[in-house]
């Protein structure tokens, strides 16, 4: 396998030399963005930009408007699969649409290993403390997608995973104003209305959409509605200030069918073992910010989020696992009663970015410095006894089983600065100051006994980092870096949410570094490519592993700092277009994409030495074929995802809901887009054979076990711009 890689970087780089003979353009942002628009696929962030450095950082751009995709579901493998090695965990069949990714072995549950952002700031419900994603914005308001590997680290916090940041649409800049509605039917009773306003008059521009979708679901049991908003005002002032406000919602309520055994999804991944699981998660941000450039080297960016959002569930308690019956006492002629948690989420964050280019010698290099202050506090209230019912009723009897209430309070100053040694070369050092503090207060029942639970914990560190760039000819460069990362212990690995596992006392935080080195670049407007290696510590890592109890001899799972991890690989994108490539001026394009991951990761020390992270996919490998006119444009999309483990025991077989095989699998999607004037049709088909297979075992909801992936689903609509 490495010489396998070794002989792909250096064809790439003998390709690329080939090409370039013949091409001695100035190396310009407009031709970086002119690249990945049209070559259609995966470009990357240039060296500076709004008070961010990206030089010597891996970094890529998807533009959401070049996609044939399921975009009113958010189908995360077509849109977001030609990032190299994500891992996306698949949970629409669980009423989860907001599907969690991670990269490099990481784990994807709801994109806790993620810097998750909108139009630049945090939308997860908390910096540190709980950094789960239940909100994203509709795919359809996107206007592109930013990623940036663990090397982010240091300009925007320290999780292992990096920076995914949503960039919304903005107000139209060729008229003075837009109506945009797109409407769209499929299969399990789906349909999704998105309809959006843009608007300029004088100083003012305002974009704002609507979004309702509804679903009956693949599995039964599983209906779901949701209804997302945003708003958007901004104020020119003059050239150099403009500021605004923007507004973010969600409302939704989701019905869970619970988990499955590996023998319940062998003989129909589409049954149900629950009726009465529900859950709902209102999300609300208030964002103000202002950007002010006094001058063509300076920029000051301010902006101030306030987030205030719940998430409610009630359920038939996750005791006994998948296979614990959920039917009618014969005794009390009625259910079990259920459980109800509600947590109530708060947070409060500033970050202040500056930069400024100055002249060093006979070059212009980049100073970019910055402050985040953020504060947040978090109430969990679950284990208490609920109603017989089925409905969405979240009134108890008797006390809560646990009553918490958290803080995280984080201060977080960083610097860095390319040094543009030569006009080829850069060096870019940083460093990030993180101060942290985490509170628990309230009471919870242990064993028939109330505990008090008062708790604080404060540390601070430093993350160090560099990164260098070097301009071999053209648009090409390498690029390599280094950037020390950290993950505090958040809230649900504190005080788990109702789960079977069991928490070991003496959790620590896990620290750790990532590290790049890849060759990139654009050929004029049909070559597009980038290859990497990549090598990322994670130590005193979290996870879940099987133990025995010694008084029972029961097998349960157990949440602790398992040991460190190591992961290793490589990550390839390349983009050719045939059509491009004979002609330039060709309005037509046939386009063949591959994103390629091999990951080794693996437990370096501890009871588990050599065994696979959990979750953690070898080879990931999406292969697309696209064809596009002026008026029509379709793309063919092979998705292979290598198999993993539940737990860091790697067990194949278990009772134990979390652990367990996760099989390889190969899924086929198809999408297309024609174009009539202001009108266009969107239609395709996801999952075009069928196949059964899954992404995640869990061992506390949407299940707990096996959550089945969707299988062979349509869909089409329309889209009118007006």
């Amino acid at each position: 396998m490495k010489n396998t890689h070794q002989i792909l970087f250096f064809s790439i780089m003998l390709l690329s030399q080939t090409l370039f003979a013949q091409e001695k353009a100035t190396e310009l942002d407009e031709v970086l963005v002119k690249g990945y628009k049209t070559v259609n696929g995966v470009g990357h962030l240039v060296g500076t930009k709004n008070a961010v450095i990206y030089a010597g950082k891996k970094s890529e751009v998807v533009l959401t408007d070049s996609l044939d995709a399921n975009k009113a579901i958010n189908n995360t493998r077509q849109i977001l699969g030609r990032i190299p090695g994500l891992n996306i965990v698949e949970t629409e069949s669980s009423g989860f649409t907001a599907n969690g990714i991670a990269t490099r072995g990481l784990n994807p549950s709801q994109s806790v290993e993620m810097n998750t952002r909108q139009n630049g700031y945090n939308i997860s419900a908390d910096v540190y403390g709980y950094n789960e994603s239940y909100y994203l914005p509709p795919m359809e308001a996107v206007s592109r997608i930013e990623f940036v590997r663990g090397a982010a680290s240091l300009q925007f916090g320290s999780q292992f995973g990096g920076l995914v940041n949503y960039v919304l649409k903005e107000a139209p800049k060729d008229k003075p104003i837009e109506f945009t509605t797109a409407q769209t039917l499929g299969s399990f009773g789906m349909f999704n209305s998105f309809n959006a306003l843009g608007a300029h008059y004088k100083k003012f521009s305002f974009y704002g959409y609507v979004q309702y979708r509804n679903m009956d679901g693949y599995r039964p049991n599983s209906q779901q509605w949701q209804l997302s908003g945003f708003g958007k005002l901004n104020y020119k002032a003059s050239e150099k200030l403009n500021m605004g406000l923007e507004y973010s919602l969600l409302r939704n309520r989701l019905q869970m069918p619970g988990g499955l055994t590996d023998k319940m999804f062998d003989n129909d991944p589409r049954s149900s073992t629950r009726a009465r699981n529900w859950l709902k998660s209102p999300w609300n941000i208030v964002t103000a910010y202002a950007n002010y450039t006094p001058s063509k080297e300076s920029t000051l960016s301010v902006k101030t989020s306030f987030l205030f959002s719940n998430r409610s569930l009630v359920w038939r308690n996750e005791d006994g696992g998948p296979e614990a019956t959920d039917g009618i006492d014969p005794v009390t002629l009625d259910f079990v009663p259920r459980e109800v948690g509600i947590e109530n989420m708060h947070n409060t964050t500033t970050e202040v970015r500056f930069s400024q280019q100055y002249k060093l010698g006979k070059q212009k290099s980049t100073l970019a410095a910055g402050l985040r202050q953020s504060y947040g506090w978090f109430t969990r209230q679950g284990g208490g006894e609920g109603t017989t019912g089925s409905d969405f009723d979240l009134s108890i009897t008797g006390n809560w089983g646990y009553d918490l209430d958290f803080s995280t309070t984080n201060l977080a100053p960083f610097v860095e600065n390319m040094f543009k040694i030569t006009d080829a070369f850069s060096i870019t050092p940083g460093i990030r100051f993180e101060y942290l503090k985490n509170t628990i207060k309230g009471h919870k029942e242990v064993e028939g006994d109330i505990q008090k639970v008062d708790q604080l914990k404060a540390r601070s560190f430093v993350l160090l980092g560099t990164g260098l760039e070097y301009k071999v000819f053209g648009n090409a460069n390498l690029y390599a870096n280094i950037s020390q990362a950290y993950r505090p212990i958040d809230y649900s690995q504190l005080e788990p949410f109702g789960v079977t596992s069991k928490i070991d006392s003496n959790l620590k935080d896990s620290k750790g570094f990532n590290s790049d080195l890849g060759f990139r670049s654009t050929v004029k407007n049909y070559l597009n490519f980038d290859v990497s290696v990549f090598y990322l510590a994670y130590n005193d890592r979290i996870g879940v592993t099987l133990a025995t109890d010694e008084v029972t001899g029961d097998l349960y799972s157990l949440r602790k700092n398992i040991a460190n991890s190591v992961h290793k690989g490589v990550e390839c994108y390349a983009e050719f277009n045939l059509l491009k490539y004979l002609n330039q001026e060709s309005k037509s394009g046939l386009s063949l994409f591959n994103s390629y991951s091999y990951t080794d990761a693996r437990y370096v020390s501890g009871p588990f030495d050599g065994k696979r992270v959990e979750a953690a996919a070898r080879i990931i490998n999406r292969t697309g074929l696209i064809f596009s006119t002026e008026k029509f444009s379709t793309t063919f999309q092979v998705n292979h995802v290598g198999d993993a483990f539940g737990d860091a025991s790697n067990a194949r077989v278990s009772d134990d809901p979390v652990a367990g095989y996760i099989p390889a699998y190969t899924v086929l999607d198809w999408s297309a887009s024609a174009q009539l004037k202001n009108y266009s049709l969107k239609f395709g088909c996801n999952n075009i054979t069928d196949k059964a297979y899954f992404t995640r075992r869990t061992d506390e909801y949407p299940g707990p076990g096996i959550i089945p992936a969707v299988g062979r689903s349509f869909y089409a609509g329309f889209v009118a711009k007006f």
